[in-house]
């Protein structure tokens, strides 16, 4: 679906007040104030806060879903350089959105109990996540490139867990690497790039054939 700039702008706010205050713990008043429309608008637009949370979801898997089916579609790139984009991809979309971030690691390190609409639209973002990197891995079986005993979801895991990790914990990463003086979007930068070798590494190892004439890219 496709949204207009007012029913942008409401998801976008209510995307940060979901990180900031929980899904549970924001209304749709708080929405309308910060957004600065009526309550009324909100609920002609997306009728509910829980119909609100799937737009929002939609977008943000929408998004992920466009860059890889374009990975898939081209025929320039072979196998390990669509999965190298994928991987660098991943990584700048969960360091760069906090937001979006923030409302998935809250409701997966809930002890008191998930919010099962949330739950539920992650179930559905992380079936998606993980069928587009199957498409590119199943690519490179076929051609040849890739080993054909591989655990497709490990390796998601590893994957996201890897990036969501490093993410979290970000402040001890500045400070076990004496990087107290670069500002946070230099610190994020030189995460990005840590994380880019050591992830490309882990799956060169996992997916990659001896003698592979494209090991670059």
């Amino acid at each position: 679906m496709k949204y207009n700039q007012k029913q942008f702008k409401i998801i976008q706010v209510a995307e940060k007040l979901f990180a900031e205050r929980g899904f549970s713990g924001t209304s749709i008043r708080d929405i309308s104030q910060e957004a600065e429309v009526n309550v009324s608008m909100i609920s002609y637009y997306f009728g509910s806060k829980e119909k609100l949370i799937e737009a929002l979801f939609a977008v943000r898997s929408e998004e992920f879903r466009t860059i890889l089916d374009d990975l898939l579609m081209n025929g320039e790139l072979c196998p390990v350089q669509k999965v190298n984009l994928m991987i660098d991809w991943i990584i700048d979309r969960l360091i760069n959105n906090h937001c979006f971030h923030n409302i998935v690691l809250r409701e997966q390190l809930a002890t008191d109990g998930r919010t099962p609409i949330i739950s539920d639209l992650l179930d559905v973002i992380k079936s998606n996540n993980l069928s587009a990197m199957e498409k590119i891995i199943r690519e490179g079986q076929q051609r040849g490139d890739f080993v054909e005993n591989v655990d497709i979801l490990m390796l998601s895991t590893a994957l996201f867990g890897t990036i969501n990790q490093a993410v979290s914990t970000l402040p001890f990463y500045r400070k076990i690497n004496g990087l107290q003086n670069l500002s946070q979007p230099d610190l994020e930068n030189n995460l990005k790039q840590k994380l880019s070798i050591h992830l490309k590494k882990l799956f060169h190892h996992t997916l990659v054939q001896e003698l592979n004439p494209c090991l670059d890219g």
